[in-house]
């Protein structure tokens, strides 16, 4: 991992950009913390780091200057400046064209999606998780809390280092993921927009229920994809220091 910009905000709050090989990403840790600080991961949707920016940054200064969390996010594969591949630009046209056209969106354009991108994700988020918590201002215990629900699932499942997670319920959800669903055991708190536009609220609410957590809350606001009430970041928060602390 090799630190490329340091700023110190006007909460206090550490914000470093780094490269993992070719990895971006960019890791805030609280001002000051007399022991080293619980981790939150917190993958963004694949749009960009610099388009969404503003939300993620939103999301972890909050939780490292009240709640003490380091937290870090890293540019998905195929998103930003990351080389594209074939495979996924042809799903993301053929998604395009269906839902332009007012047609359900088949399971063969979903897992060609959303599959691939999990597949390459996961060990990326791996490999990052391996290099934050060998920085002596971070220990762990490690959230992780995302828009790509998939990536979320398969983490829960393959990474024991992960203790909690927050799922926003709002993307696609290839069938085979249910299975998957039903191994995670970690305590979830899972967001949803009721008015979800372009996304199947009842698959979401069928994948709520396969979750095999002992702990699991389903947090249903009214409003679409963007309307997700301010009250809910501190929800969050509050989620993981019950579980990270």
């Amino acid at each position: 991992m090799r630190f490329t910009s340091e700023q110190r905000l006007d909460d206090g709050v550490l914000e470093r950009e780094f490269t993992l090989g070719e990895i971006p990403g960019i890791l805030w840790t609280p001002a000051s913390a007399s022991a080293p600080a619980p981790l939150i991961l917190i993958s963004p949707p694949p749009l960009g780091l610099r388009k969404m920016y503003p939300r993620l940054a939103g999301r972890a200064r909050y939780y490292a200057a009240k709640y003490g969390f380091a937290a870090a996010t890293i540019e998905l594969p195929g998103s930003g400046d990351r080389p594209r591949w074939a495979a996924a630009e042809q799903a993301r046209a053929d998604l395009r064209r269906a839902m332009e056209a007012g047609e359900p969106v088949g399971d063969e354009i979903i897992d060609a999606l959303v599959l691939p991108l999990v597949e390459k994700s996961v060990p990326e988020w791996q490999a990052t998780l391996d290099a934050l918590l060998s920085l002596p201002e971070i220990g762990g215990p490690v959230g992780y809390e995302g828009g790509v629900i998939s990536i979320g699932v398969r983490l829960a499942v393959v990474e024991p280092r992960i203790s909690a997670a927050g799922f926003f319920a709002g993307s696609f959800v290839p069938r085979s993921m249910f299975e998957e669903a039903r191994q995670v055991t970690i305590p979830l708190q899972v967001l949803l927009q009721w008015d979800d536009e372009g996304n199947d609220r009842q698959v979401a609410l069928d994948l709520f229920d396969a979750f095999g957590s002992k702990e699991k809350t389903l947090h249903a606001n009214m409003g679409g994809h963007t309307g997700v009430p301010q009250f809910e970041l501190d929800a969050g928060a509050r989620f993981f220091a019950r579980h990270l602390k």
